[in-house]
């Protein structure tokens, strides 16, 4: 980047800083004042308000999750460190904004200008902030890339968590369409509201980073919240209903947050972040007796219970037998199989989505699940449980994982006057 470019880009924020820096503490007193944002960290009253932006740990997360997702994986193409740096900081500003409802720039969509493009696409002008969150995260090619470089000298503040993931059986990974340096998620209950972010996050990372892959999700397969009920899968079942709760601090704590002593100090107060994008054979898994069906997940259909009990919520009894003296819950059911009791009580907090993307030019739906889970190391939590799905589920047969990344997400931005990552900077 030339000396005036940069120059340009840090007027244009100094002057847009002084035009809204009034406007901005305005804007969150006006929104705290008529109940646009929740006075809990990370919170929305109602769907078309906004969430905090600044806190310890980042917001889409254990955020209530809305019903639209835009997810998206870049490339870092600029081999100036300094260059990486303006941008997570640009980036950083562009989320608090874009969270608050107002334009990704300090100028905005229409107010700047004429000879100049504008500093914001336009296309959420008049829509509400929608529960907006944004979460960034760091793969493991941004340490260290495929040839081995240390581009931006942060080979040795890789936390040992972000261990590439093993290969599973049976997956099918593509790679144009799996891993990345970086990774934005978007989530919102309005899709223009999130695809309108990626889109602004994509225009001021261009010339230092490209987009690898994206995803768009719709119906979201997870709650975090135990106000929010149970969503259901394109299979039709429910899904998430053993999720972490935003309530259990003490399980979140546990098994959520990276802790102190758990790696370097940069990622304490963060996670990690595990996607997998899954085909599901939706036109085999149609054809298949209703009582296959339970027998493969081990729940209940309907009621969304664990096979030989009425109640959603009630605890799955592993050791339940039938009349005939088999297990309740089959040995190869997907609830037995994922259950912590047979993982060293590891659980994950998961945000999925469902997805349809088309057809794949044989009539058949191209549509699945985008799992999207965060949790305190993968090595204990996302890989062994996966591990034992992928051997022995039952389900592996309407399954087909084409997708894959993995990225480190850092604590909260505190304040203005922070930035996502600043810490691994620094």
């Amino acid at each position: 980047m030339s000396e005036n470019r940069v120059s340009r880009r840090r007027a244009i924020g100094l002057a847009g800083a002084a035009g809204i820096a009034g406007a901005g503490v305005a804007g969150v007193t006006g929104a705290l004042l008529h109940g646009a944002l929740d006075p809990s960290p990370h919170a929305a009253a109602s769907p078309s308000d906004g969430v905090q932006f600044h806190g310890d740990h980042q917001a889409g997360i254990t955020t209530e999750v809305p019903d639209r997702l835009h997810f998206v994986a870049f490339d870092v193409i600029t081999k100036d460190r300094a260059r990486l740096v303006e941008l997570l900081q640009d980036w950083s500003a562009a989320a608090a904004r874009m969270t608050l409802g107002q334009d990704a720039g300090p100028v905005g969509a229409v107010k700047g200008a004429q000879e100049a493009p504008p500093d914001d696409t336009g296309e959420a002008l008049g829509l509400p902030p929608s529960g907006l969150t944004l979460t960034v995260g760091f793969g493991p090619s941004l340490f260290r890339d495929a040839d081995g470089r240390d581009r931006f000298g942060l080979a040795d503040r890789r936390p040992a968590a972000l261990a590439e993931l093993p290969k599973f059986p049976g997956e099918a990974l593509r790679p144009e369409i799996s891993g990345g340096d970086l990774c934005v998620q978007a989530c919102a209950n309005d899709p223009q509201v999130a695809v309108h972010a990626i889109r602004n996050l994509a225009r001021i990372g261009m010339g230092v980073v490209s987009v690898r892959w994206s995803q768009l999700g719709f119906g979201r397969t997870s709650s975090t919240s135990q106000h929010q009920a149970t969503p259901r899968n394109l299979f039709g079942f429910k899904d998430g209903t053993a999720n972490l709760k935003v309530e259990e601090t003490d399980l979140l704590r546990e098994h959520l947050w990276v802790q102190p002593g758990d790696g370097p100090d940069w990622m304490t107060g963060g996670s990690y972040l595990v996607t997998r994008k899954i085909r599901m054979i939706i036109e085999t898994w149609d054809r298949t007796s209703l009582g296959e069906q339970e027998e493969l997940v081990g729940r209940a259909k309907g009621s969304g219970a664990p096979l030989g009990q009425r109640d959603e919520f009630q605890p799955i009894d592993l050791g339940a037998t039938g009349p005939d003296g088999q297990p309740r819950i089959a040995e190869t059911a997907h609830v037995r199989l994922a259950h912590p009791d047979r993982h060293n009580g590891a659980r994950l907090l998961r945000r999925g989505y469902n997805y349809v993307d088309g057809s794949d030019g044989l009539g058949r739906l191209d549509a699945g699940l985008f799992f999207i889970a965060y949790q305190r190391d993968p090595r204990r939590q996302f890989v062994p449980i996966q591990t034992e799905l992928a051997r022995h589920d039952g389900l592996n047969e309407y399954l087909r994982h084409v997708s894959s990344g993995l990225f480190a997400c850092p604590p909260g931005v505190q304040d203005r006057g922070d930035f996502w990552g600043r810490a691994l900077f620094d």
